[in-house]
Formats: structure tokens, C-alpha cells, sequence
């Protein structure tokens, strides 16, 4: 298979244009996929972090809690609850082990659980109900 070296270049400097994690390109039999390392991936999330504080409460409070960061696998949009009016995953004040969902993050019509990460008392939800997640960000803080 002979690998066109123009059209990853291309689609690496969309990377870096659209401030996008991870891109995929498909023509006929031939898929392209490119995508961003974890320590970009964190330093662009600070970045547009630092940018969205002033205007979201939520992420300004992330700032300042510590804790154990659960954070979502993938991009998308994230819900607490496994459907409209059913019960949420985590309240705040919840205790909660490890590998319980703790939110689910919908990406191209699939249903993605978010597992958590380590055992805790759920000490702030730092995601609204249905508001876009990006690679990475911080959902929510464990105790």
C-alpha cells in the first residue's frame, strides 16, 4: 500500500487549524486517521480551559477544587442520566467505586458509558446535563 504523505499533512495541519483532537478521512477502500498525542491533547485543553473561564462557572470552580479528576474518554456530549427524567448516575455527596458510570458521553449516535476512574465521594460535577465535552476534559472530582 503506498501511503500519501500529502493528504496527512493536510490533514495534520487541520489538526492544528481547527484546534481539533483527532480527524479521520475516508475515500473509497482508503482511511485516514490522524490524531493529536495526550500531551498535546492536555495543553490545548488548559489552553481553551484558561480561555472559557470567565464565561462558565463551572470550569472557574474546576480551577479551584482538588481532587481525582474523571474525565471523558471521547469527544461528544455528555448526560447524567441514562435517558431524559430516569435517575442520574452521581449526585454530589455520592460514594461511588471504581468502574461505576458515572456520566455517559453520547458520540456519533453511540451511547459511550463513562466508567469512574477510582473509588470517592462525588465532590463536584463540573459538566451541565447535554453540554459538548471535549477528549480529556474533566467531568467530574472525586474525595
Amino acid at each position: 500500500m503506498k501511503i500519501d504523505k500529502k493528504i496527512i499533512k493536510e490533514l495534520s495541519d487541520y489538526l492544528d487549524e481547527f484546534n481539533l483532537t483527532e480527524l479521520e478521512y475516508t475515500e473509497k477502500d482508503t482511511k485516514i486517521k490522524v490524531s493529536k498525542n495526550n500531551i498535546s491533547i492536555n495543553n490545548q485543553t488548559n489552553q481553551t480551559l484558561s480561555k472559557e473561564i470567565s464565561s462558565n462557572k463551572s470550569l472557574e470552580s474546576q480551577n479551584n477544587i482538588s481532587g481525582i479528576e474523571v474525565t471523558s474518554p471521547i469527544i461528544g456530549t455528555a448526560y447524567h442520566a441514562p435517558e431524559p427524567g430516569a435517575k442520574k448516575f452521581v449526585e454530589v455527596g455520592k460514594k461511588i467505586k471504581k468502574g461505576d458510570t458515572v456520566m455517559i458521553v453520547e458520540a456519533m449516535k453511540t451511547m459511550n458509558h463513562v466508567p469512574s476512574s477510582s473509588d470517592g465521594i462525588v465532590k463536584k460535577i463540573l459538566v451541565a446535563d447535554g453540554q459538548p465535552v471535549e477528549f480529556g476534559q474533566t467531568l467530574i472530582i472525586l474525595e
